[in-house]
């Protein structure tokens, strides 16, 4: 499920950033450590690191949902809704005249995108993604579930940089579904 949200994620900035852009910058999943750009990543490059995984509490859902499927009912378990968030970094090509400004302006462009959406897009959605239902929910901008951004880079060994947060909440099955036994169709008394 995570490698169908990278797919995602990477479709979606594929599909909207500005064309010259995508031409240019490669995407990544990669840890921004001191050892990055990895060999199989060309700069300019973004780079959204997947750093936290948790179950979101507040979108807890207790109830069961039920089909009917060939004269048999199939109860369903409510899903886990997990955030995964990510720190998305632009790293500029180390020969450009200026690598600060043009890692700005490729974040700019990224930020850009993801405001935009506060669902994915239906048509950019990858493997177990489509369909899910509730939509794929994702919060751009708010706080980070990091305890410092100064402790995170110097754990990494990196030099800090800008970073823009962003959490996506996607729907993972609690378990396989339950088949109820055939519908009720008449009442006796």
């Amino acid at each position: 499920m995570l490698s169908d949200l990278d797919k995602t994620l990477e479709a979606l900035l594929k599909s909207e950033l500005p064309a010259d852009l995508v031409e240019q910058v490669k995407i990544s999943f990669a840890t921004p450590d001191a050892e990055f750009p990895p060999a199989a990543v060309a700069l300019p490059a973004i780079d959204l690191f997947l750093y936290d995984i948790r179950e979101n509490w507040e979108l807890r859902n207790n109830d069961w949902t039920r089909e009917r499927t060939n004269g048999v009912i199939i109860a369903h378990g409510p899903p886990v809704r997990v955030d995964c968030s990510y720190l998305v970094t632009a790293w500029a090509n180390k020969s450009a005249p200026d690598p600060t400004q043009d890692e700005h302006r490729l974040l700019g462009e990224v930020i850009n995108v993801l405001v935009r959406h506060r669902t994915i897009p239906a048509e950019v959605l990858q493997g177990k993604l489509q369909g899910q239902e509730p939509p794929v929910r994702t919060k751009v901008l708010q706080t980070t579930n990091l305890q410092g951004l100064g402790e995170f880079w110097q754990a990494l060994g990196g030099k800090p940089k800008a970073a823009l947060h962003y959490s996506i909440t996607i729907s993972i099955p609690a378990g396989e579904p339950v088949v109820v036994g055939p519908p009720v169709v008449d009442t006796r008394i």
